[in-house]
Formats: C-alpha cells, sequence, structure tokens
C-alpha cells in the first residue's frame, strides 16, 4: 500500500503572525482553508499536526480543527489535546492526526498537566488491510530543554514497548513523527538519541536529509522529522515550500509491502 504522510506544526492557524492572539476569525479562516488546500494538493492520506486547537479562545469561536478536517476532506480526524483550561479565556489545543486509513485504536498522552505550552504524543493503529496494522506516533517535544526533551523521549519509548501485543494482529515497525524541536546532527539530542534507539530493534530511515523546515520564512534548521522503517519503500521525500506557519510541512510517501 502506498501511502502519503505529512507532518506539519501548523502554529495554532496563526501563519506567519507572531502571535495567534493578533489573528482575526477572518485571516483564521483563510489559512485553514490553505492549510486545507495544501492536503489536496499532495493528495495526503495521513496527516500528523503538532499545535493545533480543538477550541481556544484566541480563535474568536472558530473551531480550527473541525473546520480543516471538512475543507481537507478527510472524514476521521483524531484530536490529542495536552492543554486544558477552562474559564473565560479556555485553551484546548495539542496534536491531531487525520487520516484515509481505518483506525483501530488510538491513545493521547500529555508529557505533563501544564494548561500552555504542554507537549505531547499521540498513538495510533492504523489497518492496512487483513492482519496488519500501521502503528503511528505523533509527537512534539520541549523546545527550551534538551534535557526534557531527552525525558520525554523516554517515556514515549517505555510506552511503546509496554504496549501489549494483539494475537488476531501483525504490527508493522512505527512509523514516527513531528516536531523534534532538536536538529538531526546534534549528538546527544532527541532526534540522535531516537535514531540510536531505533536502530538497536531494527533499521530505520530518518527523513528528510539535510532539510531545513524552520523557520518557514528562511529556514535554518530541520526540526521536523519522519522515521521510516527501512523495509518501507519510500518513492519521495519533500519539504513543501509553504508559508502557512513557522515551520514548513513535511511530505513522505512510501509503501508498505502489504495491500
Amino acid at each position: 500500500m502506498r501511502i502519503r504522510l505529512m507532518t506539519f506544526n501548523i502554529a495554532h492557524g496563526r501563519g506567519l503572525g507572531l502571535y495567534q492572539g493578533f489573528t482575526s476569525a477572518r485571516r483564521l479562516r483563510r489559512n485553514i482553508s490553505a492549510i486545507a488546500a495544501l492536503l489536496r494538493e499532495w493528495r495526503v492520506d495521513l496527516a500528523a499536526f503538532q499545535e493545533i486547537d480543538e477550541d481556544s479562545h484566541w480563535h474568536h469561536g472558530v473551531r480550527m480543527m473541525e473546520e480543516l478536517r471538512i475543507e481537507s476532506g478527510f472524514d476521521t480526524a483524531l484530536m490529542g489535546v495536552n492543554n486544558r483550561r477552562e474559564g473565560e479565556r479556555p485553551l484546548h489545543y495539542g496534536n491531531a492526526i487525520f487520516t484515509r486509513l481505518p483506525v483501530e485504536l488510538w491513545d493521547n498522552q500529555p508529557f505533563g498537566a501544564a494548561s500552555l505550552g504542554e507537549k505531547g504524543f499521540m498513538y495510533a493503529e492504523l489497518h492496512l488491510g487483513g492482519p496488519y496494522l500501521l502503528p503511528l506516533v505523533n509527537l512534539h517535544l520541549d523546545y527550551r530543554s534538551r534535557a526534557r526533551r531527552l525525558e520525554q523521549l523516554g517515556r514515549m519509548i517505555a510506552y511503546m514497548r509496554a504496549r501489549p501485543p494483539r494475537e488476531d494482529r501483525v504490527h508493522l515497525p512505527p512509523l514516527i513523527c513531528g516536531d523534534f524541536n532538536s536538529v538531526a546532527a546534534r549528538s546527544g539530542d532527541a532526534v540522535a538519541s531516537l535514531f540510536s534507539q531505533l536502530t538497536e530493534d531494527g533499521s530505520y530511515v530518518l527523513l528528510p536529509e539535510k532539510m531545513r523546515t524552520f523557520p518557514s520564512l528562511i529556514p535554518s534548521r530541520g526540526l521536523d522529522f519522519v522515521f521510516v522503517p527501512a523495509q518501507f519503500r519510500v518513492t519521495s521525500c519533500k519539504v513543501v515550500p509553504a508559508l502557512l506557519s513557522d515551520h514548513m510541512p513535511v511530505l513522505v510517501e512510501f509503501d508498505t509491502g502489504h495491500e
């Protein structure tokens, strides 16, 4: 089965603005429509979003996730809320997975309980047909502290290893993607550490290679990655030059070898 996966930190739909609280409802809807058009243009089957809102006060009543799902033509959208704050200025945001593949199960794991700036990861098992399941992890790590990123990564790996096997399904190696807030070349940081641990158990390809994703206007660093099992045949990888966020999306097309 050939699959197109996009990972994209959409920065709350603010586009190139510095703060989503300054984004009008009209501008937000224009940004949502542009992101949806991007998903349609590139015929995306799986989208892993970071910094997407379920319902937050700075969106003036616009239901960002639901409007994006409808405009992009996805039937299934899973929301992993990592920040919850009620009251007069509510915040509900985190990560999301949009998929055209059937979902057998999914879970969300915030790393903490902060009401602002909390990070976390989503886990989903997608049905490819027959007994085959494709596990997917959508991850967003801390931007301030290398030690915190490594601790968060350790929690994600422990979660994956503790998941009980299912006798009626064949689990393929997991896809892991997201905003790592770490460059690939930095030894001892999140990307290099995860690559080292994954290759202990099997063979993986880290994409994109030597391509920068942040900041989108003048990219100087690669922070957004997809870890693809080497048994999948990668047919293309592209950093899409879209000025719709402070990050640029990464698009990877691959064939799982299973229908």
